[in-house]
């Protein structure tokens, strides 16, 4: 019986592996070398980071960017400088593709999208921040 049970988790785990992803982006998705080409002219892209703050922290960001949470996008689209072409980041692109097309459909201009970890994969450097420690009570 448990062969049986194993053989029928392996099967699901097989087929849901080869699923294609449920929602692909039309936005451009740059390489290490294009992202680089962008960020070599200052002022001319933002970036717009939708990663969790512990996300940056962990996997290293941008050394300049915006971040607003993929989740918290539609209420923060006044927030979001409309004079150059936006460069959504999230770890692999998934999310900051999404994120891209959401804003497109906003009318916001969109230069692409890039995975962090993707970039840093490719031989890009991030930046890496300390998580800070939570404070503790000196008193006692």
């Amino acid at each position: 019986m448990r062969k049986i049970a194993l053989l029928i988790l392996l099967t699901a785990a097989v087929s849901f592996a080869q699923q294609p992803a449920a929602t692909t982006s039309k936005a451009k998705i740059f390489t290490r070398a294009e992202f680089d080409a962008l960020m070599a002219k200052p002022g001319s892209v933002l970036l717009l980071d939708v990663r969790r703050p512990t996300e940056i922290a962990m996997n290293g960001g941008f050394p300049v960017y915006l971040n607003i949470q993929a989740e918290d996008l539609e209420k923060h689209l006044a927030e979001i400088p409309k004079d150059r072409p936006i460069i959504t980041v999230s770890n692999h692109a998934h999310r900051a593709g999404i994120a891209a097309d959401l804003l497109e459909s906003k009318g916001i201009k969109i230069a692409g999208a890039i995975g962090a970890q993707v970039y840093e994969s490719e031989g890009g450097t991030l930046v890496k921040y300390e998580i800070p420690k939570p404070a503790t009570d000196d008193k006692k």
